[in-house]
């Protein structure tokens, strides 16, 4: 369905052509002079408003559908009744351990309590934001000489994604934004209650909802928000948000089931006010105040874990559309693996770019009873706070709601880099541009092309379409093409014999006698400057140095079929940069699909666009 309208399509003065002819068409106008007569004005009427009717109608029609609405309201609508929630603006997240050291002479209890909303402060690109607690934290007394040192730790659970066992964890979460609150007074239960947050900035994800029994209580009930929910019987105490069409937040209590607040209470909500992604990337933290332990002021010292990262705007429309379908479809549950994609995309979409899952079976070597789930996480995330989202969703979410004996491992996302060598015609005589200018826009494109098309799990590199984006630039590019070489990494040991394993996500090309398949870029063997190919004809890798001549004769192999290539018992003395890159020739270069946790990006430094000018009507060459 089309998600515009092209306004010629209901042109006035095409409708106003149309309507002149069938007029013409009835014998007492057969000869009238519609142009400078009176009815010429009737006719302009009848066309605006055939024209704006036509236009009003194409645009409710489209508001009818999630895939073609275009107001947001619209949008969240639609999502709405597929149970998806649209993510509101998220506050940038740090991991910090946080201690206290208690001197000899001052009071010194068995625990201390740190107070949720503790606030510390942190500078980014010269602006100040606040960070606080979300939560009540404890610490232990620990003796350390004449003092006593407190560590504030969280609720016991997993110490990683991969050890399940039981310990004690020391990283405490800060989320950025300003703690604000709202009190609604509950009215007869005739009427129609409404509780709105009027604040856009409103990060929902921190909601705490609290209900007195009268306004005068001391003591309060907590309700939970209801996608942290898995069951839900007469006695729960849960709410839901939903985003109203002027941005704000509007709470709703279930009525069928559930516990739903009675004339009389008084709820209040403490939720943060943020400000988003401006407050990623704070490493340093300082606490606000001191904190008060046996009536004695003692200082909370800070230590990072991990800087700031995971802070977003509103979710997108373009991003609601994609997310809700996929969402109602998992129906709160984990049996395929879509189901897992969108689960995890809808919770931890703040850090989480792209997700990928799969079954066991489809690994190599085959693992049942285990879907694995590969995350690439956007770049400001930090490897602490990597592996605290990868425990939160064992423990919060799949552990829930996966099937009976089925476990989530994590993979990490390996990503592959592809090299292009272009080669492109110019007639320069079609253009006022030079020939490096042409390039260098061939070479933006390309790089568009990646990021727009790649980067991200079960994407496809079809050669074809960025032929196609190549040539379309400009009309003096009169053609192009294309050869590419795949590209992985590997991290060498100096001074040591290391065997290493790099697998391609695509078959690879078979040895021939005129074409090496394995090539990499240089290092020291034995003094020399050297790499690594292939024999000619042969699947066997060797090191040969600069010159030439074959170091070693025989240093690993490659399969051409299932991409694999061993390097055995390399053992160098020094190399130039952080890797070294081993590009091969895929079989098939004009296809390139990754699977399971597969990923395509380009290599920049090392892809070229080569201008051969086209002499065919030119006598001069730029």
């Amino acid at each position: 369905m089309a998600t515009t309208i092209n306004s010629t399509d209901l042109d006035f003065t095409n409708i106003k052509s149309s309507l002149k002819t069938f007029l013409q068409q009835q014998a007492e106008f057969a000869d009238y002079d519609f142009e400078g007569s009176g009815l010429s004005n009737i006719l302009d009427v009848l066309a605006y408003n055939t024209h704006y009717n036509g236009l009003i109608a194409n645009f409710a029609l489209n508001e009818s559908f999630l895939s073609s609405s275009q107001l947001r309201s619209s949008v969240l609508s639609h999502a709405e009744a597929l149970g998806y929630r649209a993510r509101s603006i998220t506050s940038a997240e740090a991991i910090v351990n946080l201690t206290i050291t208690v001197a000899s002479g001052d009071p010194a209890p068995s625990s201390i309590t740190l107070p949720i909303g503790t606030k510390f402060t942190s500078t980014v690109a010269g602006l100040t934001y606040t960070f606080q607690t979300r939560a009540v934290y404890t610490a232990d007394a620990e003796s350390s000489g004449t003092s006593t040192v407190y560590k504030f730790k969280t609720t016991t659970g997993y110490s990683s994604a991969t050890d399940t066992s039981q310990n004690t964890i020391y990283n405490i979460p800060i989320l950025e934004g300003t703690s604000t609150d709202k009190t609604f007074l509950v009215g007869e239960t005739s009427e129609n209650q409404v509780y709105v947050i009027p604040d856009t900035s409103a990060n929902i994800n921190t909601l705490i909802v609290s209900l007195y029994e009268t306004t005068s209580a001391t003591t309060f009930t907590s309700y939970n928000d209801i996608q942290n929910i898995i069951r839900i019987t007469p006695t729960s105490r849960v709410f839901n948000v939903q985003e109203t069409p002027n941005g704000f937040y509007e709470l709703v209590f279930g009525i069928d089931t559930g516990i739903v607040p009675k004339s009389g209470n008084k709820l209040t909500v403490n939720y943060l006010k943020s400000i988003g992604a401006d407050a990623n990337g704070g490493i340093t933290f300082t606490p606000t105040a001191q904190l008060s332990v046996s009536g004695t002021n003692q200082t909370i010292v800070a230590s990072t874990v991990s800087a700031s990262a995971g802070g977003a705007s509103k979710e997108t429309i373009s991003s609601i559309k994609t997310q809700a379908p996929l969402l109602f479809a998992s129906q709160q549950r984990l049996v395929t693996a879509e189901d897992y994609r969108s689960q995890i995309l809808n919770k931890y979409s703040s850090t989480v770019r792209d997700v990928n899952a799969y079954g066991g079976e489809q690994a190599t070597p085959a693992k049942y009873g285990v879907v694995y789930a590969s995350l690439k996480f956007f770049d400001d995330v930090s490897t602490d706070t990597q592996a605290t989202i990868k425990t939160d969703i064992l423990q919060n979410l799949t552990n829930n709601l996966s099937i009976l004996s089925v476990s989530t491992e994590f993979v990490d996302p390996v990503t592959t880099f592809l090299e292009l060598t272009t080669t492109y015609n110019l007639n320069p005589t079609e253009t006022n541009l030079t020939s490096s200018s042409v390039a260098s826009l061939i070479t933006n494109e390309i790089n568009t092309f990646f990021t727009t098309n790649l980067q991200t799990f079960n994407k496809v590199f079809r050669r074809s379409n960025l032929l196609t984006s190549i040539d379309s630039i400009d009309q003096a590019i009169l053609n192009s093409k294309i050869d590419i070489k795949l590209q992985q990494r590997i991290t060498p040991v100096i001074g040591i014999a290391t065997n290493y394993t790099l697998t391609y996500p695509v078959a690879l090309a078979t040895p021939d006698d005129v074409n090496y398949i394995i090539n990499s870029t240089n290092f020291t063997y034995s003094g020399n400057t050297a790499s690594i190919r292939n024999k000619l004809n042969s699947n066997i890798l060797q090191i040969v140095t600069s010159g030439g001549v074959v170091a070693l004769d025989d240093v690993g192999s490659y399969n051409a079929t299932s991409g694999v290539v061993t390097i055995t018992g390399l053992n160098i003395s020094a190399f130039t940069g952080d890797v070294i890159k081993v590009f091969v020739t895929p079989a098939n270069q004009s296809t390139i699909k990754p699977l399971l946790n597969y990923i395509l990006d380009i290599d920049a430094t090392r892809s070229t666009v080569t201008t051969i000018i086209d002499k065919q009507d030119i006598n001069a060459i730029l």
